[in-house]
């Protein structure tokens, strides 16, 4: 397994009815357990597969450059789930969901309100 890592452009200032939706997009990933508490993982931090991230797992936090992803797992089985995360963000959130940093999208969001 290795370190995976990917920053898509959900921004933190983006308006709450995009944020409302963001949880959806988590839910229908395969290996969603919901959200870290005080007894394992990180409090409030969204997971996948393992709370204990030494064992695959794939976890995300807000970040000012946007919604920033870390995992540990086979490099294959990354790709299939981020491509499927950003299929599904693009549908629920109603914009292009991407990773800026590899020129996927733009710095700006294009989304149809």
């Amino acid at each position: 397994m290795e370190y995976q890592h990917c920053n898509l452009n959900i921004w933190y200032h983006l308006p709450e009815e995009v944020w409302d939706k963001v949880p959806l997009v988590y839910e229908k990933m395969d290996g969603w357990l919901g959200f870290g508490t005080e007894e394992r993982g990180e409090e409030g931090i969204p997971y996948w597969y393992n709370f204990d991230e030494s064992k695959k797992s794939i976890s995300v936090s807000v970040e000012p450059s946007g919604l920033q992803f870390t995992a540990l797992m086979e490099s294959n089985e990354w790709e299939e789930w981020i491509t499927d995360f950003k299929k599904q963000a693009t549908i629920i959130l109603g914009f292009k969901v991407g990773d800026i940093e590899v020129g996927e999208v733009g710095s700006e969001i294009e989304w149809n309100e």
